[in-house]
């Protein structure tokens, strides 16, 4: 019988070029070895041609799943990522992941499949107007016409999506473009990117005397760092300034975090040193960061006697929000390797600002036996690898991790900054030990947060991935909770995750190893178990429910106004640290 079948198994047969199969060629001469995705009925033709070329192909359970992979996947290794989805629904399920990939600058090639080119403006059955849905989400959107037009447009996506700010870029490919003959097509020639913009040497001399002449400055560190590949001269420019330093949270792992000059983040949940800095500084030297909101508090307030030099890369981000005194736009490492030259004598300064780091630095002796969430993930970001990468959702969670974690650089820390995405840091952590996979990777999440893409658990159990997972459990949403507090009357509204499952049980029916702990002094050997663990494994960890993340910026309040517990109701987590309400003067 077996003979039999064996006989009757056709040979396989050379595949003629279409236009999917060419793109597949395309995608592997641009560097592309993993693409996360789900077929459907437009997309079709694409995934016949996976089935003979050396791409990876990482079907996920969702298609938000897929971009915020192939986000996660870009963000941990810095190339571009790709995620694929059919027509319709499937294109847009893509949106929220490419959404947090334009507003966080993260390099993606997103490929959508559409209805035949005459079913087009038809109403066709799964047929979406994905290239309008998704104009104001991307750095710029293809439709492919005809199967000539995918050599310009597969090298012209990569390049935009590199070059420059990098971003997020779409093509929509009709599937009659895919099945058309595609033998007379150039092999794939990827295109060059241009190098950024030289700093201008007068905006240069001018930073040079500003900082020489300043008698408190700040640096104050972004995103635009990494983004610029200019970590180790902004480490360099640190170092030999001496400047004391404050990072935003994309910014973090830019410097050590026990670098002798770096005070911490600043912003709504800032450390106190930081926000202090900032507000008393009289230079700001803003490198890669575009004063966000969050990060600045009232900006009418901000810094208020500051003035501002700000190197960035993008020369659209300078005086956007804040007026620069000294615009510096261009390659940021070359603006930092000039500016190194500078000399700051300002040891005043530098010791007042380190006292401060030392007197109102996190502290770890919370009363109780309850496990209490900063100790922890400071306990795991000291006995994890110094190059773990650690991925996180969006709430209470993620500011602990902020706060209280060490980022050896800014690529080991996942985090959705400017979009908030809840759902993100399952899918994220995921695409990173695609891109990482001799690494540790670890997703520290949130009730709230991990129920909207826990079937992504199905992907990880399938592909085994070592991703290592802490689920902190209040049994709410545990950030709206907190502000519900602070500045609504105590009136709880829809927060209440109480009939959460078992999370440990969950995981384990996907076949990942799981356990629950609820007292603090479960704590060391759990996560020592946990990181030994070979494959995918979750610590499912009880904390209470009133524990709040401190400090606090109001909001449309100065960072000088921080609480560090609610004035009305002390936290006993923080007040037993004999903290105060606000920042003295």
């Amino acid at each position: 019988m077996n003979a039999q079948l064996a006989s009757a198994t056709p040979v396989p047969q050379t595949q003629p070029v279409n236009g999917a199969r060419w793109l597949t060629r395309a995608l592997e001469a641009e560097g592309v070895d993993t693409l996360f995705g789900y077929p459907g009925g437009t997309i079709m033709p694409f995934y016949d041609a996976l089935v003979d070329s050396n791409l990876r192909h990482i079907l996920v359970r969702h298609e938000q799943g897929a971009a915020l992979a192939a986000n996660g996947y870009a963000r941990a290794s810095g190339r571009v990522g790709v995620c694929v989805a059919t027509s319709g629904p499937g294109a847009s399920n893509l949106v929220t992941g490419i959404a947090d990939a334009m507003l966080d600058s993260v390099p993606m090639v997103c490929i959508t499949g559409q209805v035949a080119t005459p079913l087009m403006g038809t109403d066709a059955f799964q047929e979406l107007d994905v290239f309008g849905l998704t104009l104001p989400i991307v750095k710029h959107s293809f439709i492919a016409r005809r199967v000539e037009d995918l050599p310009r447009m597969v090298a012209e996506a990569f390049r935009i999506a590199r070059e420059g700010r990098p971003g997020p870029v779409l093509i929509d490919l009709p599937k009659d473009v895919q099945m058309a003959d595609a033998s007379q097509l150039p092999a794939h020639q990827p295109a060059s990117v241009d190098k950024p913009a030289a700093p201008a040497d007068a905006a240069l001399a001018d930073a040079l005397a500003a900082i020489a002449g300043a008698e408190k400055p700040v640096i104050y560190g972004g995103g635009g760092i990494a983004l610029a590949d200019a970590v180790d001269t902004f480490r360099t420019f640190v170092d030999v300034t001496a400047i004391p330093t404050v990072l935003t949270l994309r910014g973090l792992g830019a410097l050590p975090a026990e670098h002798p000059h770096y005070l911490g983040m600043l912003g709504m949940h800032g450390t106190r040193a930081a926000n202090m800095a900032v507000q008393e500084s009289d230079l700001l030297i803003v490198v890669g960061a575009r004063f966000d909101d969050r990060a600045t508090g009232k900006l009418a307030e901000f810094a208020p006697f500051a003035r501002v030099i700000h190197l960035d890369g993008d020369a659209y981000e300078i005086g956007k929000l804040r007026s620069a005194d000294i615009a510096v736009p261009g390659d940021v490492a070359t603006s930092l390797q000039v500016l190194s030259a500078a000399r700051s004598t300002c040891d005043d300064w530098r010791q007042r600002c380190y006292g401060h780091r030392e007197r109102f630095g996190f502290r770890y002796d919370a009363p109780g036996s309850d496990i209490y969430a900063p100790g922890l993930l400071k306990r795991l970001t000291d006995i994890a690898p110094a190059d773990a990468i650690i991925a996180c959702d969006v709430g209470q969670h993620q500011m602990w991790v902020a706060q209280h974690c060490k980022f050896g650089h800014p690529r080991n820390h996942l985090t959705s900054g400017a979009l908030g995405t809840m759902g993100f840091g399952l899918p994220a952590a995921m695409g990173a030990q695609f891109a990482c996979p001799d690494r540790t990777v670890v997703l520290v999440s949130g009730d709230g947060s991990f129920m909207m893409n826990v079937q992504e658990l199905a992907t990880i159990a399938r592909c085994r991935l070592p991703v290592k997972i802490i689920l902190l459990d209040n049994s709410a949403l545990g950030m709206v909770r907190q502000w519900q507090e602070l500045f609504f009357a105590e009136r709880y509204s829809e927060i209440d995750l109480s009939d959460n499952p078992d999370f440990a049980a969950l995981a384990q029916v996907f076949g990942i190893r799981a356990r629950r702990i609820e007292h603090r002094a479960q704590v060391e050997e759990a996560l020592a178990d946990l990181l030994a663990q070979p494959g995918p494994a979750m610590l499912h960890v009880a904390i209470d429910i009133k524990a709040n993340v401190w400090p606090l910026v109001p909001p449309n309040h100065a960072n000088s106004s921080m609480l560090e517990s609610n004035p009305a109701k002390p936290d006993p987590h923080t007040a037993a640290q004999g903290l105060t309400h606000a920042i003295p003067a």
